[in-house]
């Protein structure tokens, strides 16, 4: 197990142009290389532990995968191989529930597993819909938990409403929508992160909104190959922005970062608390792409209960913002927290009551009292993006992280980002 140690920092002034690729569209980008019969080209693949299991995956599917120059080149197989052995998906949950989606329409047997945290992630708000329309789908505790067992088939088009807002669910239920033989149609309570739609279209499926839903017209052909440079994850990135509106007399200046709307509302939160934040668009072609310039400013404090599926990714970094601001900050309706990568309420609350903050859990959320930090050793409990929050909380009065290895799985280059604010070191620890 690796500990992060990190010193409180001093006021900085950065241009960041090496912010991890987004793990969302990377995880995409080889699964959506599938559906087409001719080579794709991917620049700037996230190389992290995660993604890199998913290219693993479609390799072990039949794709022959070539890296020149730093261009991914995907090449699909004729026909998806079944495989002889287990597909590991790692941590990502991304992963095992788009690949649920996509192969359960698939002729072929596949079992899908990961590892001891996705063991324990429900999936089956992606298996149940999709047994109703004739997949064939088994794991522990009644298709719920992984390992999961599918065995392709012919499944029937759906119109189908999701209880929750999840790019995750939505996904696979559009990906298993594109081998039926009518339209399908989907509709979620708020607009969850649309990358899935953009780039499905951008291939050339049928997919538009009609009267608050999602029309899915099946693909009489193969989709056209993708083509694309992957932006810089604004998940990611949210993190030395975070650091910037915190640390007095501090500015970031985060360069090539995927704009998308769904994806950078932790942003206009921190603007909302009166964070000086700048937006400069540089590309629209499959996303909107630019530079985000982020200067500290006193914050103040928020309440947050809408378009929360926007932000799961950002909460626990915003929360470090929470606890520096005057007043007392709230979440509500977050109940999705508690299923990620760790119980994100409860590690939140937890980690931020060793360094001193008041702060109330609640079963969909909590309340979080601006306060002083002190120096502590904190847990990641093997989620990444608890990990790095609370190494960017660090920054305020030093401290320790505990089992920071998880910063792997989508951030390798995170430390090294970080040294250019503070002493950073990362020590082994038995």
């Amino acid at each position: 197990m690796s500990i992060l140690k990190i010193e409180k920092a001093e006021a900085f002034n950065e241009v960041i142009t090496d912010i991890a690729a987004d793990k969302s569209i990377s995880h995409r980008c080889a699964i959506f290389s599938l559906l087409s019969d001719k080579t794709s080209f991917i620049r700037n693949y996230l190389q992290a532990e995660d993604t890199l299991c998913t290219l693993n995956i479609i390799k072990a599917l039949g794709a022959k995968i070539e890296n020149e120059n730093s261009i991914l080149r995907i090449t699909p197989p004729t026909k998806i191989t079944e495989p002889s052995l287990i597909l590991d998906c790692g941590n990502s949950g991304t992963a095992m529930r788009l690949l649920i989606g996509l192969l359960s329409s698939t002729e072929g047997f596949f079992v899908l597993h990961g590892d001891k945290y996705l063991a324990n992630r429900p999936m089956k708000r992606i298996t149940t819909p999709l047994k109703k329309i004739g997949a064939n789908i088994d794991g522990r505790q009644n298709s719920d938990l992984s390992p999961i067992c599918i065995r392709g088939a012919k499944l029937k088009p759906f119109d189908y409403k999701s209880p929750i807002a999840s790019a995750q669910v939505k996904s696979a239920l559009i990906l298993s929508a594109l081998n039926t033989n009518a339209p399908s149609f989907f509709a979620e309570p708020e607009l969850s992160r649309d990358h899935t739609e953009r780039m499905l279209k951008g291939m050339g499926v049928d997919i538009e909104y009609k009267n608050d839903k999602i029309a899915i017209n099946p693909p009489k052909k193969p989709l056209h190959p993708l083509d694309i440079t992957v932006p810089a994850d604004p998940s990611s990135a949210f993190f030395f922005a975070v650091a910037a509106a915190i640390i007095p007399n501090s500015r970031v200046i985060l360069k090539n970062i995927l704009l998308n709307k769904t994806r950078i509302e932790a942003f206009k939160i921190l603007q909302r608390m009166g964070t000086q934040i700048e937006f400069v668009q540089k590309d629209d072609k499959y996303e909107s792409i630019g530079d985000i310039t982020v200067r500290y400013a006193p914050l103040k404090a928020v309440k947050i209960s809408e378009n929360i599926s926007w932000l799961i990714d950002e909460l626990p970094a915003l929360s470090i913002a929470f606890a520096c601001a005057s007043g007392i900050s709230s979440v509500r309706n977050a109940k999705e927290l508690r299923i990620k990568e760790s119980d994100r309420i409860s590690t939140i609350v937890k980690n931020l009551k060793l360094c001193g903050i008041n702060v109330t859990e609640l079963e969909d959320g909590y309340d979080i009292e601006g306060g002083t930090f002190k120096n502590a050793v904190f847990n990641s409990f093997g989620d990444h993006r608890i990990a790095m929050s609370f190494a960017i909380a660090s920054l305020l009065c030093g401290g320790v992280v505990e089992d920071a290895d998880c910063i792997d799985t989508s951030f390798p280059n995170f430390t090294n980002i970080l040294k250019k604010i503070s002493v950073a070191e990362s020590l082994q620890w038995r």
